[in-house]
């Protein structure tokens, strides 16, 4: 019934991505994901499982609704990123986890599977929306990475949107952050790991791209960066062999190099991006003690989500218009004839 609502959604906003394709253009694809980690059924209400629910298609409706028009890869995973980071629900942007100290502290980061093209910030607090900074950061800099006070400099040269501390605040995450400093036994519990949002696309020019943004972890202390804006370990787009947004423990991803792992086995073994993803995140990062999980899609279309945890919020929709959404680990993205986890 889901996929019925979401296809005549799609219907509704114009989205016939197969009727306009030229011969060697190819159909679009976006794959989302709103962090992976401990998601059960059990302590999930029906009212917030809605809310994630719509929230996912809501960005996978924007991101496809560009790729449909003939936009580019990275315009639809930044589409698709800017929905879920002024979404409250999601740790990105607005209702971004807070640090030990009370504050919102943000990173994001975007490339080019063309041109490997790559920008990123961290340790942001006053930008509306990170994921945009950072493909100002590939766009219109030298560089690659720029961090905390640095990155808001060149956000305010840029006219990027800024907002005060109170706009990223919400309830719910503070809360979190309480429950995480209490002591249990002498010790704290432990630290909240669902978060990250992250898209992945194909165009109809073959073009692939990857992004990612996050608010990190609850509690994080000295100015902890994460795996979301480092290039290769959370985030890799390289055509034609495949796109990454990862979500996560992110010290892990940052030493094992999840993303760009996945995309050398693709491009020196030869396998399927889904065979790489499961190696990595299934066997890998197994082995490490590494918990979390990714999106991964290949030049051909073939995607996947792969993750150890119970859960990981994730969604995608392909050549024909298809929307899928799921979270819990029994669910399946998959199409009835090819692609899918």
């Amino acid at each position: 019934m889901r996929n019925l609502a979401a296809m005549c959604l799609a219907g509704l906003l114009g989205l016939s991505p197969q009727s306009h394709l030229q011969a060697d253009e190819a159909p679009p694809v976006l794959v989302i994901h709103g962090g992976a980690g401990t998601l059960s059924r059990d302590e999930m209400t029906i009212e917030s499982e809605t809310a994630f629910r719509a929230g996912l298609m809501r960005a996978l409706l924007a991101g496809y609704q560009v790729l449909d028009g003939g936009g580019s890869a990275v315009d639809a995973v930044s589409t698709a990123i800017v929905t879920m980071e002024d979404d409250p629900l999601f740790n990105a942007g607005r209702g971004a986890v807070f640090t030990h100290g009370g504050r919102n502290e943000m990173d994001a980061a975007i490339m080019d599977g063309e041109t490997r093209e790559a920008g990123a910030v961290a340790g942001v607090r006053l930008v509306k929306n990170p994921i945009l900074l950072a493909r100002a950061v590939m766009r219109d800099s030298p560089h690659v990475m720029l961090t905390g006070q640095g990155a808001e400099e060149f956000a305010l040269a840029q006219g990027m949107d800024l907002r005060p501390p109170e706009y990223f605040r919400t309830q719910r995450r503070w809360k979190q952050l309480m429950r995480r400093l209490e002591p249990t036994a002498g010790r704290p519990r432990t630290i909240d790991r669902v978060g990250t949002v992250g898209a992945v696309a194909l165009d109809q020019h073959g073009r692939l791209a990857a992004g990612t943004s996050t608010g990190g972890m609850t509690g994080k202390r000295w100015g902890r960066v994460g795996d979301s804006p480092i290039i290769g370990a959370g985030t890799y787009a390289a055509n034609p062999d495949c796109a990454v947004s990862a979500s996560g423990h992110g010290e892990y991803f940052i030493r094992a190099v999840v993303a760009h792992d996945i995309c050398a086995r693709v491009r020196y073994q030869g396998l399927e991006p889904p065979q790489a993803a499961r190696q990595v995140v299934l066997e890998d990062l197994v082995q490490m003690g590494g918990e979390g999980g990714v999106i991964v899609l290949g030049g051909g279309g073939q995607f996947s989500a792969v993750f150890n945890t119970t859960g990981m919020y994730r969604g995608v929709i392909d050549g024909p218009g298809r929307a899928r959404v799921a979270i819990y680990l029994d669910e399946d993205l998959s199409p009835a004839v090819s692609g899918g986890e």
